[in-house]
């Protein structure tokens, strides 16, 4: 069981341990922005082909900036585990 302060610690660092769960909401959000744009576009009589084409052009950019919290969480997970690694292989070496 943890103690108050160690879970305010978790809370603070968002990228601990939850690099996974991040990248995965990350892909979905990505994902579920590309299907709604294909829909509103079907909806707008749009080949589904077409749809899918501008909906990837237009939405993938789109998404760097309205999931910019969210890609940073995901950064900074990444780059901690880098350096979690670069530790343990010094930690090998000697």
């Amino acid at each position: 069981m943890q103690t108050g302060s160690e879970e305010t610690a978790d809370r603070d660092e968002p990228s601990a341990g939850h690099l996974g769960r991040d990248v995965a909401v990350y892909t979905l959000a990505r994902f579920g922005m590309i299907a709604a744009a294909i829909g509103v576009l079907v909806l707008c009589h749009v080949p589904l082909l077409v749809a899918f084409a501008v909906a990837i052009v237009v939405v993938l950019p789109l998404s760097l900036l309205v999931l910019r919290g969210l890609r940073g969480r995901v950064a900074s997970g990444l780059a901690a585990r880098a350096e979690e690694r670069a530790q343990l292989r010094a930690q090998l070496r000697g």
